[in-house]
Parts: C-alpha cells; sequence; structure tokens
C-alpha cells in the first residue's frame, strides 16, 4: 500500500539550499579542470564504451545504484530526484559564466576551494533526509558497517577505476574526490550538527 510522504518546510529549504551550494561547488571544481569525480569517471566511461550519450548513461547508472542502494534500506524520496535536477541546472548555469584560471598553480586553488562548498552541499542536502543522489546513496548503503567517509571514498574510488578501465581519463581531481572529499563530508555534518543518514520525513 502506497502511502503519501510529506516534508517540513525545513526539509524543503535545506535539500535546496544544500543542492545549490552542492552545485556552486560542482562548478567550480569542474572550471578547475583537473579531473572529474569518480561517478562521473565511470559514467564518462560506460558512455565511451558503449557510445551512449552522456547524460543516458549518467542516467542508467543513477537509477542502477538508486535501486541497489534501496535493496539495502536507503529508500529514493523527493531529495533524490530534487539533486539531480537542481544540482545539474546550478552547474549548466556556472559554467556559462566561469573560466578556467591560467596557470597549474591557480587551478589547484581553485580545486582546493571546491572542496569545503561541495563538502558543506552535500552534508546539508543529507541532512534534510529527503532522500539521496546515486553516489551518496550507493555509500549510505553500506554505512554500518562502513562509515561514510570511507564508504564513499570506496565508491568514487571504484568508479573512477572502472570508469578509467572503460576508456575515461582521470586526473589530480579525480585522486582527491577519492581520498578527501569523504572525510570532508563527515567533517562537515559534525560541525554543522547534520545527521547524514536518511532517516525519512519528520
Amino acid at each position: 500500500m502506497l502511502t503519501a510522504v510529506t516534508y517540513s518546510r525545513r526539509q524543503v529549504l535545506m535539500l535546496g539550499g544544500g543542492c545549490v551550494v552542492l552545485g556552486v561547488g560542482v562548478a567550480l571544481f569542474l572550471t578547475a579542470d583537473l579531473g572529474s569525480d569518480g561517478y562521473s569517471t565511470l559514467v564518462n566511461g560506460i558512455a565511451i564504451r558503449t557510445g551512449l550519450a552522456f547524460w543516458v548513461a549518467n542516467l542508467l547508472v543513477g537509477i542502477t545504484l538508486v535501486a541497489l542502494a534501496a535493496a539495502r534500506r536507503v529508500r529514493p524520496g523527493l531529495g533524490t530526484v530534487v539533486q539531480v535536477l537542481l544540482v545539474g541546472v546550478t552547474v549548466s548555469v556556472l559554467l556559462d559564466l566561469l573560466a578556467t584560471p591560467p596557470g597549474l598553480v591557480l587551478r589547484v586553488l581553485l580545486m582546493g576551494a571546491a572542496f569545503p562548498v561541495l563538502a558543506v552541499g552535500i552534508a546539508v542536502y543529507l541532512g534534510s533526509h529527503t532522500g539521496a543522489g546515486p553516489a551518496e546513496a550507493a555509500a549510505l548503503a553500506w554505512d554500518p558497517p562502513i562509515r561514510f567517509r570511507w564508504s564513499y571514498s570506496a565508491v568514487q574510488g571504484g568508479g573512477a577505476l572502472v570508469g578509467w578501465l572503460l576508456g575515461a581519463t582521470v586526473g589530480l581531481g579525480t585522486i582527491a574526490v577519492i581520498v578527501l572529499l569523504g572525510p570532508a563530508v563527515d567533517l562537515a555534518s559534525r560541525r554543522l550538527r547534520l545527521d547524514v543518514h536518511q532517516a525519512g520525513p519528520a
């Protein structure tokens, strides 16, 4: 039997705000042009090997990860859809306004600046308890027994490895996401006193 799911105003505001902040972080990270995250590397590798359009491969990978997470009781929700759409729109708008800075040092600094923005965005949108996007859902599906800070690194690392084997490229940014982003989200969630685990609507 299907039941209606309602979310509080606070949850909706946290979801929207967190996704916009996350989108800003993704745009800054991509503008640095030092490699994509592991999830995007996986999608790109599948697109290269199969000839599918990137958005089609992204949709198929996203649905697969969300379904697998749901099998481990990390159920999708409003946030699962909003995260994908709102982050995508935010990134698209900002990439038209931003330009990759000249020189490796400035690009590394820009990438470094993107990390706290990414971490806060992920922590806040997950803290809304409205559902997780594909990569975060896949990581949360294994917490417990593996803490999110490490399961997220495993998801990003596994995606990068498979994507690379399928023909996608990896860069400094890819390695940085694998090593740093999970712990950064964990730190941000603790500082903001947010629980990233999906407890359902309030």
